[in-house]
């Protein structure tokens, strides 16, 4: 009777459980991305030198405060609760009027991915040698173009465990957006047990989505992690200690 039931409910609601899987991934993965952007933006403004001019150390001061300010809030308060004053203080601020729920679920998803992000990605800036600022300045680059064309590149290589990080866990909170009626998996899943009134069967076919889709997306980022690392046993060219890494001359080449 058991597997009678979960079989009967797939069979009968695949529809509706595609639907929500499709709306979990399309919300998680835009709302990373869209925080990671957040984050690299901030990452550079946060990096940017103290500027000898008064007026523009104190408008560093105060974008500096005003994303430190958003970072804290957005870490930290839950996402159902950002969801509920996001979405009906909009309601309250346009006379009833409220935003379509799968922007609406991008757009909390993002703003909150983007201040974990800020972290992350100020961590990675932090991480990178001095000494690559200082060539970079050598050579007569801005600040701006030091960042994009030396410094995030390195960062983005050693965030991305932190990034794949965030995406996963993104597309498990998603299911909180159900508090504001986004059709997500575990909206759909709600949505079910009102027609069937098999819970437990209900909620654990929805749990084992949920963890193939984690745990099929970390092996992949993880071996995309693998290709960006590179191989680990490589000679260095012209190694003067290592006869493999010789330089020899071509044919007909003194």
């Amino acid at each position: 009777m058991f597997f009678e039931n979960i079989k009967n409910t797939i069979v009968d609601f695949y529809p509706m459980l595609l639907t929500g899987l499709g709306y979990t991934m399309l919300i998680a993965l835009v709302g990373t991305v869209i925080g990671l952007v957040i984050g690299l933006i901030t990452g550079v403004i946060r990096t940017i030198p103290t500027p000898k001019n008064k007026a523009l150390k104190v408008l560093q001061k105060v974008v500096n405060f005003i994303i430190n300010a958003y970072v804290e809030v957005f870490r930290g308060t839950p996402m159902m609760v950002q969801a509920m004053v996001i979405f009906w203080g909009y309601a309250f601020i346009n006379g009833g009027n409220t935003l379509p729920l799968i922007p609406a679920g991008i757009f909390i998803v993002s703003i909150n991915t983007g201040a974990y992000m800020t972290e992350i990605v100020r961590g990675g800036i932090i991480s990178v040698d001095k000494g690559q600022f200082e060539g970079a300045y050598a050579l007569g680059m801005t600040h701006t173009q030091a960042m994009f064309h030396v410094i995030i590149p390195q960062v983005m290589k050693n965030i991305l465990p932190s990034v794949s990080n965030e995406f996963v866990i993104n597309i498990k909170d998603t299911s909180v957006l159900n508090v504001i009626g986004v059709a997500e998996l575990f909206y759909q899943a709600n949505k079910i047990l009102t027609m069937n009134f098999q819970i437990f069967e209900t909620y654990l076919i929805v749990c084992v989505i949920y963890f193939i889709m984690t745990f099929t997306i970390t092996r992949l980022l993880r071996l995309a992690e693998k290709k960006l690392m590179g191989n680990k046993n490589y000679t260095i060219c012209g190694s003067q200690s290592d006869p493999r890494a010789e330089i020899r001359p071509k044919k007909g080449e003194n």
